[in-house]
């Protein structure tokens, strides 16, 4: 018997309103939080809504070095999933997989921009 994956998988864009200081796991994995803060204007039931929001983020690895080279007021796409803050805390947060900021530059790696 075949079991389709549960999907869980976030694509946002915003503002980095908010960035703290690099920290480490006991492992010696490298941990930023951050916010960011995303408007744009969706469709619900067949009436534009605008969106505006504050959204918690974590990054790891990667995801953490690259969240504090970016500025505070940095346009960034971000890719990831959504998890328990912790296992006391059901209050949802993003865990970044993938930044893009928006000015061309992901994960390190220039982007073509289309035109």
């Amino acid at each position: 018997m075949i079991v389709e994956a549960q999907l869980n998988r976030v694509e946002l864009t915003g503002t980095l309103i908010e960035r703290q200081s690099v920290r480490y796991t006991p492992a010696g994995v490298p941990v930023t939080e951050c916010v960011i803060h995303h408007v744009s204007e969706q469709t619900e039931a067949a009436v534009p809504r605008r969106v505006e929001c504050d959204i918690q983020a974590v990054g790891l690895g990667d995801a953490a070095n690259w969240l504090q080279a970016a500025a505070p007021g940095a346009e960034i796409r971000v890719k990831g999933f959504l998890a328990a803050k912790s296992q006391k805390s059901r209050q949802l947060r993003l865990h970044v997989t993938n930044i893009e900021f928006v000015e061309g530059n992901e994960n390190g790696q220039i982007l073509q921009e289309e035109g």
